[in-house]
């Protein structure tokens, strides 16, 4: 799906302020993303400031060296985004995925736009510069910057290498078409580390993230002869395996890369309350689709949904609507 970057120039050039954001619970596309973005939009000559609805994961910091990744609230005030006459959000095109950014864009009624791959999307009253096809939001703008005059700077790339390789699962996805490969060559003929970029993500470890993959993996069920594997994390878990909440990326690939299995599914408890979903699907059956009954989004391949009720109410609900699918499959 081709995207119209003359429209999105025009846009941009009527503004002088603007504010990047992506959704919580931050994962290197969304990071990876707005750094990229940041980049461009500064060859243009805006003034840009990262604002995310939570603090940067510390397994991540290592995309963001010179610190400019932003919590509203904790490192900038709503008050000193007064002067913002765009926002641009990254990465997702879902209300609640914004967390308190959300609620200031709300507010503030300030112009926005929404840059993104996924497939869904809510009333943003933005206007949407998507393409659904492609493999991050990540390789969006990778391609983007020689359509917007724009170089890709030693600042951007490994930032957006990391968001390429994660999305599509270091390239075994089936989104990890020949274009995407083409992509990833631009940015390490640019300067990328792809052996860097990979250490920093899988080998830097944690005693409590290694505990908590331990739980998971003890808690794993599979049902329907092995075709739909599930587990789960409560909150607990964390403090007693000192682990943090973003341990928690990537711990479903686990359940997927179990042989025979077709379907996975991970529930997560939030601090805040509520349980966090996660699918992915080597199959016909679209996560997109499914997490969309629990009012969440994604890809065909990979999404999630957040649910407002306790572990042990949205557990059984949603497992009987995946049971259900998956058994239709025959």
């Amino acid at each position: 799906m081709s995207i119209d970057w003359h429209r999105f120039q025009q846009i941009v050039a009527q503004a002088r302020n603007i504010v990047l954001t992506s959704h919580i619970r931050p994962d290197c596309d969304a990071l990876g993303s707005e750094l990229g973005m940041a980049g461009l939009l500064q060859q243009l000559g805006k003034t840009v400031r990262i604002v995310n609805g939570q603090t940067t994961p510390p397994n991540l910091q290592f995309l963001d060296p010179e610190k400019k990744l932003l919590a509203i609230d904790v490192d900038i005030t709503r008050a000193e985004l007064a002067d913002c006459d765009l926002v641009i959000i990254l990465d997702t095109s879902a209300w609640i995925q914004l967390g308190a950014v959300g609620d200031w864009i709300k507010e503030s009624g300030v112009k926005r736009i929404v840059v993104d791959h996924h497939q869904g999307e809510d009333d943003l009253n933005a206007e949407l510069f998507k393409d659904r096809n492609a493999e991050a939001t990540g390789a969006i703008l990778t391609r983007a910057a020689a359509s917007l005059g724009c170089e890709l700077t030693p600042q951007m790339v490994n930032p957006l290498y990391a968001a390429i390789a994660t999305d599509t699962g270091w390239f075994r996805f089936p989104s990890a078409k020949a274009e995407c490969y083409r992509t990833a060559a631009m940015l390490i003929d640019a300067g990328a580390d792809p052996s860097w970029v990979y250490s920093q993500i899988h080998e830097q470890e944690t005693v409590g993230r290694v505990r908590l993959r331990g739980v998971v993996l003890a808690r794993v069920q599979t049902e329907l002869g092995g075709r739909l594997v599930h587990t789960w994390i409560k909150y607990e878990d964390f403090s007693n395996t000192g682990a943090l909440p973003s341990d928690t990326e990537d711990l479903i690939n686990l359940a997927l890369s179990i042989r025979g299995t077709e379907f996975a599914v991970i529930f997560v408890e939030q601090k805040s309350g509520g349980v966090k979903v996660s699918f992915r699907s080597r199959c016909s059956l679209n996560c997109n689709e499914i997490a969309g009954n629990f009012g969440g989004g994604g890809h065909k391949a990979a999404a999630g949904a957040f649910q407002e009720k306790s572990l042990s109410e949205v557990q059984p609900v949603v497992l009987e609507y995946v049971r259900a699918k998956v058994n239709g499959l025959g």
